[in-house]
């Protein structure tokens, strides 16, 4: 029977190594797999450069020192040593957020860019530039109250963002005085509109 032994990952404070990071590593045949193609295609660019058959003015794995050039071999050496593993940097220690916890909330890191990306398309957010640190904090603040409640309303209701926004916008309803008496208007509710308020617990007359 073979077995894997794994070392005990190095203790990292923040406070008693308060001018480095913690490195987490994850090593995975499918990205050997992928670093070794393109490691195998970046150095036959560097033999065909430092042979003359190849005119790239920058390639990987080059160095050039004058008119010479010559392969980095010791560069390509690392390269190929760190295959199939990817690093990980963070300032939570350990007793905190284990390894396995750290690569996993990487992962999920799409979530974030999806939300982003969703909050400058449905909610037609546009670029704002800020010099101050109040207006920084201030825009960052709502721009975050606003993808939480998207991702509120996404999780109980089940429905997407976009189709939320869709579904939601055309909805209104206006107030007015007439003779000293007030009168509310309202679009009538469609039926997917209805669904998503009674997900909610939003009553609609």
């Amino acid at each position: 029977m073979n077995t894997k032994a794994t070392r005990t990952e190095p203790v990292w404070n923040p406070g008693q190594h308060s001018k480095a990071w913690r490195a987490v590593w994850q090593y995975s045949s499918r990205r050997a797999r992928r670093d070794t193609r393109t490691l195998n295609a970046q150095e036959e660019r560097a033999r065909a450069v430092v042979g003359g058959t190849s005119t790239v003015k920058s390639t990987r794995f080059v160095k050039v020192a004058g008119t010479d050039k010559h392969l980095d071999q010791a560069g390509l050496d690392r390269a190929r040593s760190l295959i199939g593993l990817k690093g990980y940097v963070t300032n939570v220690p350990a007793e905190v957020m284990p390894a396995s916890e750290v690569i996993g909330k990487y992962h999920e890191l799409w979530h974030v860019e999806q939300s982003f990306r969703m909050s400058k398309t449905d909610l037609r957010a546009r670029p704002i530039f800020h010099r101050t640190r109040d207006a920084i904090e201030a825009h960052l603040t709502v721009v975050f109250a606003a993808l939480a409640v998207a991702r509120y309303l996404q999780d109980r209701t089940g429905v997407s963002t976009t189709r939320l926004v869709r579904t939601l916008r055309p909805l209104q309803e206006i107030s007015v005085i007439i003779a000293g008496h007030p009168h509310t208007a309202a679009d009538p509710i469609p039926a997917d509109a209805a669904a998503i308020l009674a997900a909610l617990g939003i009553e609609h007359h």
